[in-house]
């Protein structure tokens, strides 16, 4: 599988030992709400009844892919169409093939907390949920399908290959030498992020979620990140310059050093705003003795918060200052005075710690805001020192990627073994 929707769907499959991040926001799920153009043309051109596929004897029927279209179509899923559909739904079968044929069962309790789980991912109770898809035409039958679907193939793959997966100690010890070593490393990223404001909180964190669940390439990114992001980066799609990886927080290395490149990470909250990374390099340089690392910043709090009138001041400044020292120059009547400090980059709090990696000295970000503050911060210089990460942090992740390589691995096995027939025409 190759389009967006078969990535979503691998990866929302993958739930089991990343934290099942399915959204859906409440107020998608209202009638009429979205235009079901796609999944209405396809219910009256094919027999509901008749097979989409065959897979080993077990058939997918129209229906099933006209309800997963819709479904699908009211997460808001890119991408959807029969064709994707039907490639997800085939591997499910061979997946559900597999998991009984290795006595992979799921009680009625279980499957009863996947849907809560998932349902509250949405801001609804269950009963609620199942509801408002029931208003849309989504059948009960069509969540608590995709739910236990993956429940089974996530326990599958934990029985067959959890025991395989172990991370060792040297591994996760060059990770933590690759995030430690500023001068060994750097990376290149894309980002989309996101802001927690008070009321935005609760609509970015699903959005974030979302985009996690269903991007699953670099131009789909890009988008994304230009619809989406509220950071600089936005308009060139998110991408960010080189980076050494030592400026970065553990928690952001901790999730970017287990990807592939064009791989993207889960949602990482990180305080004033939740953000998602897109890998796209990674390269080792010849190693350097790591000497201590201090970050030293000027700030300038800007009243208003997140507003328009705050980002316009910001911008109207920024636009005014080339160095730190040309801060103290300037008429900052309404503004906060000046404040200039220098902090052991293991003492910076993990939103300020990124947003200043992403800086060259003298660059300026308006990314971070309090309740009442916009915060100006510009980075005036660095030095060296060893950035600390979480073992079990690196070592989990690392783990999740191992078992997602297994799975994808026994995933390709089942379809070469197996007798998959199409209708023709």
């Amino acid at each position: 599988m190759t389009s967006s929707l078969a990535g979503f769907m691998r990866h929302a499959q993958r739930g089991l030992w990343a934290g099942a991040r399915c959204a859906l926001l409440a107020g998608v799920l209202t009638v009429g709400a979205l235009s079901l153009t796609t999944s209405t043309a396809i219910a009256q051109s094919a027999n509901p009844f008749a097979a989409a596929a065959t897979v080993n004897g077990t058939v997918v029927t129209n229906f099933q892919v006209q309800q997963r279209v819709l479904f699908l179509t009211l997460l808001r899923s890119p991408g959807v169409s029969q064709e994707a559909i039907t490639d997800a739904l085939t591997d499910e079968a061979l997946q559900l093939q597999a998991a009984r044929s290795a006595g992979v069962t799921l009680s009625p309790e279980d499957l009863e907390a996947g849907i809560a789980e998932f349902a509250t991912r949405t801001n609804l109770e269950p009963d609620a949920l199942i509801a408002a898809l029931g208003q849309e035409g989504v059948a009960a039958e069509t969540l608590r399908d995709f739910v236990r679907n993956g429940a089974l193939w996530r326990s599958l793959v934990q029985q067959r290959f959890g025991p395989r997966a172990q991370i060792s100690e040297a591994e996760v010890d060059r990770a933590l030498a690759l995030a430690s070593e500023r001068g060994s490393a750097r990376i290149l990223l894309s980002e989309i992020a996101l802001p927690l404001t008070p009321e935005l909180s609760e609509e970015n964190e699903a959005l974030a979620n979302r985009l996690s669940d269903t991007i699953n390439s670099p131009a789909a990114f890009a988008a994304a990140a230009q619809r989406y992001s509220a950071a600089s980066t936005a308009p060139r799609g998110g991408r960010l310059d080189w980076v050494p990886l030592g400026n970065l927080p553990p928690q952001v290395v901790g999730q970017v050093l287990t990807l592939a490149p064009g791989e993207i990470s889960a949602p990482i909250n990180l305080g004033p705003f939740i953000a998602l990374f897109l890998l796209r390099d990674l390269e080792e340089l010849s190693a350097t003795p790591p000497e201590t690392l201090a970050v030293e910043y000027a700030e300038v709090l800007i009243p208003g918060g997140r507003t328009e009138a705050a980002l316009s001041a910001a911008q109207d400044l920024r636009d005014s200052v080339d160095t730190c020292e040309d801060l103290y120059g300037q008429d900052l009547s309404g503004l906060s005075p000046v404040t200039r400090q220098s902090v052991l980059q293991s003492e910076l709090s993990q939103e300020l710690a990124l947003e200043l990696a992403k800086l060259d000295t003298h660059e300026v970000s308006t990314m971070l805001s309090t309740d009442t503050d916009l915060r100006f911060i510009m980075l005036c210089g660095r030095s060296s020192e060893i950035a600390e990460g979480a073992r079990d942090q690196i070592r989990g992740q690392l783990r999740q990627q191992r078992l997602v390589s297994y799975a994808d691995g026994f995933l390709d096995e089942l379809r070469a073994d197996a007798v998959i027939a199409r209708p023709q025409g």
